[in-house]
C-alpha cells in the first residue's frame, strides 16, 4: 500500500538515515531527499521565499508517486509549519500522509555532523542555515515522532513501521 511518510527535523537529525533504513523492509519505498532534490529542482536558494517553494515541489513529487501507489519516504528538513502544511495539502490524502518529527538535540545534530556544515553555519560562512541562523519551527501536533537522540536507528524504524501498521498502510 502507498503512503507518504514526510519526515521533519533539523540538518543531521536522522531524516534520511532512517528512510534508507526502512527502504530495506519496505518493498518499493522511493525516497525523496531534501539535500539530493535541490541539486536539479531548486539550486542554492535557501531564502524563506526559496524553501517554501521547494518544498512544495517536493510534496508535487510525493503525490505524483503516491497517484501511482508507489510508498514515499520523504527526508527534509521543512523549517517553517507553512511547509508542513503545504505538503499535506498538496498530496491531498490525510489518510496516507504522516508527518514525522525526527527530534534530535542541536547538540546532538551538530555531533554527528560530518559535512561541518553546523561549523561553517556558526563561522558565518554558510548563511541561512536552519538551526543557527534560521528558525526551525518544532512541529506542534506531527502525526508521529521519533527520538533519534535518545533511541538506537532500529528502534526508530520499528516504532515507524509500528505505526504505519497501526494505520494500516504497510
Amino acid at each position: 500500500m502507498a503512503f507518504v511518510v514526510w519526515m521533519t527535523g533539523l540538518p543531521c537529525s536522522g531524516k534520511t538515515t532512517i528512510v534508507r533504513a526502512m527502504q530495506k523492509v519496505v518493498p518499493n519505498l522511493a525516497i525523496l531527499d531534501g539535500d539530493e532534490l535541490r541539486e536539479w529542482l531548486s539550486p542554492k536558494d535557501f531564502s524563506k521565499e526559496g524553501r517554501v517553494e521547494h518544498n512544495k515541489k517536493v510534496a508535487h513529487l510525493a503525490k505524483l508517486l503516491l497517484k501511482h501507489n508507489v510508498p514515499v519516504g520523504v527526508s527534509l528538513v521543512s523549517p517553517f509549519f507553512e511547509n508542513r502544511a503545504d505538503a499535506r495539502k498538496i498530496v491531498g490524502d490525510d489518510s496516507k500522509f504522516f508527518e514525522v518529527y525526527v527530534k534530535c538535540s542541536l547538540e546532538e545534530c551538530e555531533t554527528r555532523d560530518v559535512k561541518g556544515m553546523y561549523k561553517k553555519a556558526r563561522a558565518n560562512e554558510i548563511k541561512q542555515f536552519t538551526g543557527v541562523s534560521d528558525p526551525y519551527d518544532i512541529p506542534t501536533n506531527p502525526d508521529f515522532v521519533v527520538e533519534t537522540d535518545k533511541e538506537t536507528l532500529d528502534e526508530s524504524v520499528q516504532k515507524m513501521l509500528s505505526f504505519l501498521k497501526s494505520k494500516n498502510v504497510v
